[in-house]
């Protein structure tokens, strides 16, 4: 998922690589039966930009998921929620 919305930032010339865009996913075990089950999965993106480019870095936030394969492949058996944290510290203007 973090490949995937790191092109849609990219795409809208919001730098990704380079250590700008981060994340850590929690996921959330349940017993069936005998069996561990992932049932959740939460996704939390850090991305280091300039304040300008945050509504552009939200609107890639809200699409990505809908043309990621990897959560397009599980999104119906496991619940997958994401967040987007803002850090100060994007590249400057050229």
């Amino acid at each position: 998922m973090t490949g995937t919305f790191g092109g849609a930032l990219e795409a809208r010339q919001i730098p990704a690589g380079e250590g700008y865009l981060s994340s850590e996913a929690t996921g959330e075990i349940e017993k069936d039966g005998n069996v561990l089950l992932v049932r959740r999965i939460h996704v939390t993106y850090r991305l280091r930009l300039r304040p300008e480019q945050g509504a552009a870095a939200e609107r890639a936030h809200a699409v990505h998921a809908d043309n990621c394969p990897v959560y397009r492949t599980i999104c119906g058996c496991v619940d997958i929620t994401t967040e987007l944290v803002f850090e100060d510290g994007g590249a400057a203007a050229d």
